[in-house]
């Protein structure tokens, strides 16, 4: 049906649900302005937990964005995850008929899925018997209950699924969302992540794994990836949802175009289920096939997203993975990690961050890493740190990790 060779795909509508901002515009403002969303855990009582912080979504009011009977049977994860796609949507421009509904697809995927249902209503079998589970139990706190919904909310009757690969999640949905467009599946597709892990369970056993920053006292500085004196990642909730239309289709219909999706990879570590490849290896065959796959060179990338989770084997193994790529040249690269300020949002991460980057071009900034006083000396590239820069930025790379060694690199560019 296609030359899939030539079929572009590029990006027209962005959504977020973050704790420094519900929408583009706030989110963004926040991030520039160097904001962190990390305050003392409200949603639950954190006296007993090694971390006690997170970056909550606050002062959410989910029947301003969906109808109240559908937000009391649904997970906050999906909540956040279709009111992020009605943004994106409109954001787009886009209309979904009876005519184009085959045509358009829905990938959003979560790394953790219902934590919040799955609680409550173990808790409710636990006190008051099984009689008393609520019915939509199963249908909440499914992985793909928020791709369905949003293709109900549209009628989007093309490619829907949720991809599940811990924190890679939201990079995969959108680099196969993408892979979708090309192979002619689909001529639109809703893509991104979406999660709400901050839960007393979820805690409890991040906190036994001893993966999650300790800093209670300061919460805003408790995320500093690349940092000397990082100890743990800080977790954050929300959404990042992206509109992708293939270019023909979207010129079409006279659509503004942000920028292009170039180029994808998926790689896995083959090592160990928590820790990345001290090496590099996954990760630096992921963004050498994600350029490959662009076509680019590697001069090419002007910013790289990083997954920076400011834990103390990520940041140094990542950095060794950009300069395992690029050599010399990295020290050139800027390099910043905006989970710094929103927090790791887990299956999430690669759907806000998408949006960062195609924010990035659109404006020629680039997000700081805050919190960066002492830098690692294992941890020596251009960190962006602490303020935001002004730049030419035509092309960024973004990477996300996962547990089970799952690596995600995009490329995105400029038309």
């Amino acid at each position: 049906m296609y030359d899939l060779s030539t079929r572009r795909v590029v990006v027209t509508g962005l959504g977020v649900v973050t704790s420094i901002g519900h929408n583009v515009n706030d989110f963004w403002s926040s991030l520039l302005a160097g904001k962190s969303g990390i305050s003392r855990l409200t949603h639950f009582d954190p006296t007993d937990f090694g971390s006690q912080i997170g970056a909550e979504v606050l002062d959410w009011d989910v029947a301003a964005h969906m109808d109240p009977k559908d937000a009391r049977r649904n997970d906050r994860y999906t909540q956040f995850g279709f009111v992020a796609s009605k943004q994106a949507v409109k954001d787009s421009g886009l209309n979904v008929t009876s005519e184009n509904g085959d045509r358009i697809g829905v990938m959003i995927g979560s790394g953790i899925g219902g934590m919040h249902t799955y609680e409550t209503q173990l808790k409710t079998l636990w006190e008051r018997g099984p009689r008393k589970v609520s019915p939509f139990t199963i249908p909440a706190l499914i992985g793909n209950m928020c791709a369905g919904l949003v293709a109900i909310e549209y009628g989007a009757r093309g490619p829907n699924f949720a991809l599940v690969s811990a924190c890679a999640t939201g990079s995969h949905a959108i680099g196969e969302a993408a892979h979708a467009i090309r192979r002619g599946d689909a001529d639109v597709m809703i893509a991104g992540g979406s999660e709400a892990a901050i839960t007393p369970f979820a805690y409890a056993s991040f906190c036994a794994m001893k993966a999650m920053s300790t800093r209670n006292d300061t919460p805003q500085t408790a995320s500093r990836p690349f940092e000397k004196n990082r100890n743990g990642f800080v977790m954050g909730e929300g959404a990042g949802i992206l509109v992708l239309e293939s270019l023909e289709h979207a010129q079409a219909r006279g659509a503004r175009i942000y920028c292009e999706v170039t180029g994808y990879a998926a790689t896995c570590d083959a090592f160990h289920i928590t820790q990345p490849d001290p090496e590099g290896r996954g990760l630096s065959l992921s963004m050498t096939r994600a350029l490959a796959s662009s076509g680019l060179e590697l001069g090419d990338i002007d910013y790289i997203n990083a997954h920076g989770t400011s834990t103390p084997y990520n940041d140094k193994f990542e950095t060794l993975a950009i300069k395992k790529v690029w050599g010399d040249l990295a020290y050139k690269i800027p390099v910043s990690s905006t989970k710094s300020m929103t927090g790791h949002l887990l299956g999430a991460a690669g759907g806000i961050e998408s949006v960062i980057c195609v924010k990035t071009i659109e404006s020629g900034m680039m997000a700081p890493t805050i919190n960066l006083e002492e830098p690692d000396p294992e941890c020596d590239l251009d960190y962006v740190p602490n303020v935001a820069r002004k730049a030419d930025i035509r092309t960024v790379l973004s990477n996300n990790l996962g547990f089970g060694g799952q690596n995600a690199s995009l490329i995105f560019r400029a038309l």
